[in-house]
């Protein structure tokens, strides 16, 4: 007996086929297993990007211990291209990790980079200041922020791919979209944490010792994170693809690299542009503004971080609500809203933000949080039905990663950047407002993949009904198909 039959999923043998399909070819999702799967990655990736993001929420206090500079600009800068560094290796990151995932599994390849973020995040709490060791601090701290990166790379894409090849057609964007509610649970410990610690400690006592605090969280929720992801089955897909493979086993991992780069080649350049305006958004909005208002600004650090805090617990529901939505009237309309609302409404949110003011700093990140959330909403369900299951979570890693670092990660860097050499402080919806053009073009490109199978994959329903639903619409056709061959005109 297969694995696919050990409990991992219900399935009926019938003789009764349509059209070549019969019930035995239908996944029926047991639900108890889905919810399993989509809690332990929304929870695992929220104690990840707890890990990845808290960097940035704390970064000018950062600047201060490993960068000393008479210049905040400066520091914010030099902080910032350490940040930016860890996404120079997430590309290699999803190179690794991406095909092992194809290879090896989902599940294992995913606990490896859990623990191996936490390792990474849990260092960055211990290395000494630049003050005892000089030079070494912000070596060490590179180094640090490398490891980060280069797990990073296996994670988005396989934590993606786990719960896309695990829900239903019909559900798959409102399931996918606790993945990115996962990751707005850690964005929101970590700025939570931050918030405390700069609200309750002197800023002696913060540059001191309290920096390190939300570092070595990341210890004891890294190995919570690896036992729920250990206690896991593989997805359906990966095991009907890993009974496949048995007989081509000597297919080698360049050999699955080069089939990537090349078959796949259209498909990889929309996940790049797809990416690129989702990551855009997230770290301006999410990384980037709240050093912004505190640096740039003036604007009282606790305040701000506190602002970004509540517009992340907002963006919650929006994301599940814009995941939900996609399961009723496509992936596209909900992505295309997002786009042109960043083309319209970057400047005057960045209006409000600059007035200072608590009220319209609010509004301004609420309206670039609830745009974002068209993005954090569908891009877990769509990213990963542009590639066949063979591949696809390789190939995801891939054009994920590489999209991430030339432009998501980036932009804290290059924004800081802008504003510091211009002196314009609108750069940042400029910025936008390029960078949703660019998510136009790609969401017009694509075929929509709402209620569909997934590439590779048979279809997945909830329920036996819709299982026979499924072929009843396929023997009608087959049957229509008989009663008026093509070329046939119909009366």
């Amino acid at each position: 007996m297969t694995a696919l039959n050990d409990g991992l999923w219900r399935k009926r043998h019938t003789s009764n086929q349509a059209n070549g399909l019969s019930l035995d070819d239908i996944t029926i999702v047991d639900q108890s297993l889905l919810k399993r799967a989509v809690g332990a990655m929304a929870i695992g990736n929220a104690m990840e990007w707890f890990d990845f993001g808290v960097y940035s929420y704390i970064a000018v206090t950062l600047g201060k211990v490993f960068f000393p500079s008479s210049s905040p600009t400066a520091q914010l800068l030099a902080t910032f291209g350490t940040f930016a560094a860890a996404f120079l290796v997430r590309p290699l990151g999803g190179m690794v990790f991406g095909p092992l995932g194809d290879r090896i599994g989902r599940k294992r390849v995913l606990a490896m980079t859990m623990i191996m973020m936490a390792i990474g995040t849990f260092c960055i709490g211990l290395i000494p200041s630049y003050g005892s060791i000089g030079v070494v601090a912000p070596v060490l701290l590179l180094v640090a922020r490398l490891v980060q990166g280069f797990s990073t790379g296996g994670e988005y894409g396989g934590a993606a791919t786990f719960i896309a090849e695990f829900s239903p057609d019909k559900k798959r964007g409102f399931m996918a979209s606790f993945l990115e509610f996962g990751t707005l649970v850690g964005y929101v410990l970590g700025a939570g944490v931050v918030a405390v610690l700069t609200g309750a400690l002197s800023q002696d006592a913060l540059l001191s010792w309290g920096w390190r605090i939300p570092f070595l969280i990341a210890g004891p929720l890294g190995l919570i994170g690896l036992y729920i992801r250990m206690k896991l089955e593989e997805t359906p897909a990966f095991q009907r693809e890993a009974d496949k493979m048995e007989a081509a086993a000597h297919e080698t991992t360049k050999t699955q690299f080069r089939e990537t780069l090349l078959a796949q080649w259209k498909p990889l350049l929309q996940c790049v542009g797809l990416v690129l305006i989702f990551n855009v958004t997230d770290y301006m909005a999410l990384s980037y503004l709240p050093s912004y208002l505190s640096a740039t600004l003036k604007f009282n650090e606790t305040h701000g971080l506190f602002i970004v805090l509540v517009v992340m617990v907002l963006m919650m529901p929006l994301t599940l609500l814009a995941g939900r939505l996609s399961d009723t009237i496509g992936r596209k309309p909900v992505m295309l809203a997002g786009c042109v609302g960043l083309l319209a409404l970057s400047v005057p949110a960045l209006s409000l933000i600059r007035m200072g003011t608590v009220p319209s700093i609010f509004a301004g990140m609420m309206i670039l949080g609830a745009l974002l959330s068209t993005f954090t909403g569908v891009m877990p369900s769509s990213l990963p039905a542009l590639f066949p299951t063979k591949i696809r979570y390789g190939a995801l890693a891939i054009g994920f990663n590489v999209s991430v670092s030339l432009f998501g990660g980036t932009t804290p860097l290059v924004t800081a950047w802008l504003v510091g050499k211009t002196g314009n402080l609108m750069m940042p919806a400029y910025y936008l407002m390029g960078a949703s053009v660019i998510g136009i073009v790609s969401v017009l490109a694509l075929h929509e993949t709402a209620k569909k199978p997934l590439k590779g994959s048979p279809p997945a329903v909830a329920t036996h009904s819709e299982a026979h639903a499924i072929l009843r619409g396929h023997r009608e056709a087959a049957e229509m198909d008989d009663r008026f061959p093509e070329g046939t005109v119909r009366a």
